[in-house]
């Protein structure tokens, strides 16, 4: 096929070194659309495909096809993909083709998308900074790709809403935790000074990672991946996945708070003996003040003692993270309920996001959000809170798009659908 009068758009099959090279170059690039996202669906026992559009000698246009199969056969996915600039019309053209062979190649149903393209970019409190791009949509259905419509909430293969932080512009740890809101900054600055620490786990400390996301999954009612699942992933992706986890050093926090009750029952002493050397409302007041500091103190110190008896170090929280060139995705995460006063679940973030500094990763993915802003009692209200403490923006992405392949079949299964209610 012709673009534009000049050089033939051909699709061909390509490799997973040229899939790389087009996804890590490519400004939508994603870890899902990599050879290390086909190495993984592969030890799942899934068959993949690549594809790419060229014009002349340039790969214009790139796509990565995991297959799954049903009750009625062989389903593609296109997780976030194609690589595709959704309005140069000739090259979607030629890779929705593209996407089609392959499919029929392996005598699929359908083929479901979800590209990367923004659909609509907006402020952390979800307002629209700009006009939501309907040309995008327009121009996949127009192709025969069927879309699912603009959802909210959870349970989608792939998040339609993600909150994103621009990291460009950060010069240091100390720009870093000045750019979140002031609450954010404080849980940052009281976990660090409560003897938490952040460390990179490797695959022999999967286990620690895993229990901790399921007992998050048991207190919030989601299914957790195995063990297993973050074995295989890390099989996968080697060292562009990381598994950190915020730890409490017991003896470090004690001997801290040790130290402020110990200046907290000197600032006392010295108010008590003022006051009583002569009594005024002002020193009445601070010794109130300072006693119930020091009260607090000893409730702490208490509390300290008895998380000792869980032990010296003491898992509270864990996050895997996934790099690609274009950006660090926060993946997934845990944490035990009864560490939460250490706020190690923001440290961990501010370390996660500190290592991108020092790795040039400019845009940090905090992934999945519900896309509900104005419903204070929303499932995911909570998600959405921490994650706008960090003080990041909100992409929009068009959502899902399905397209026939075997239409015969394809129509079954969508009565099936119907008739069975799902």
């Amino acid at each position: 096929m012709t673009a534009n009068g000049n050089e033939t758009l051909r699709c061909t099959t390509i490799t997973g070194d040229q899939m790389d090279a087009f996804s890590f170059a490519y400004p939508q690039g994603n870890f899902q659309q990599t050879s290390y996202m086909a190495r993984y669906v592969s030890r799942t026992g899934r068959a993949v495909d690549y594809v790419g559009v060229w014009r002349g000698d340039e790969m214009v246009a790139a796509a990565e096809i995991a297959y799954a199969r049903s009750r009625f056969g062989l389903e593609g996915s296109v997780w976030l993909g194609p690589l595709c600039d959704p309005h140069d019309t000739d090259v979607l053209r030629t890779i929705t083709d593209g996407i089609r062979t392959a499919a029929r190649r392996r005598k699929a149903i359908s083929v479901t998308a979800w590209p990367s393209a923004v659909y609509c970019v907006r402020d952390s409190q979800g307002e629209p900074t700009g006009a939501p791009d309907d040309a995008e949509v327009a121009n996949y259905t127009a192709l025969g790709w069927r879309h699912a419509g603009f959802t909210r909430g959870y349970g989608a293969v792939i998040n339609r809403w993600v909150y994103v932080k621009d990291l460009s512009g950060l010069a240091d740890e100390k720009a870093l935790l000045k750019s979140y809101d002031k609450r954010t900054q404080w849980s940052v600055k009281r976990a660090s000074s409560m003897g938490v620490h952040v460390r990179e786990i490797d695959e022999d400390e999967l286990d620690v990672f895993s229990d901790i996301e399921h007992q998050t999954a048991d207190r919030r009612n989601f299914t957790a991946r195995d063990e297993q699942y973050f074995h295989q992933f890390k099989q996968a992706f080697g060292n562009k996945v990381h598994y950190l986890l915020a730890e409490i050093h017991i003896a470090e926090y004690v001997a801290d708070m040790e130290r402020k009750r110990a200046a907290l029952q000197a600032k006392v002493a010295d108010l008590q003996a003022k006051y009583d050397e002569h009594p005024t409302t002002k020193t009445e007041r601070q010794l109130g003040e300072e006693s119930r500091n020091l009260a607090a103190a000893d409730k702490r110190l208490a509390e300290a003692a008895e998380f000792a008896k869980d032990g010296d170090v003491l898992p509270a929280a864990a996050s895997m993270f996934v790099d690609h060139p274009q950006e660090r995705v926060y993946l997934f995460s845990g944490s035990i309920e009864k560490y939460k006063p250490f706020y190690a679940s923001a440290l961990i973030q501010h370390v996660a996001m500190t290592q991108c500094l020092e790795l040039g990763i400019t845009r940090y993915n905090f992934y999945g959000i519900e896309g509900v802003f104005d419903d204070p009692d929303a499932e995911g209200r909570g998600v959405l809170e921490f994650k706008q403490g960090f003080n990041g923006y909100v992409e929009e992405l068009p959502g899902e798009f399905t397209l026939p392949v075997d239409a015969l079949r394809f129509n079954v299964q969508q009565l099936a659908h119907k008739v069975l209610g799902h």
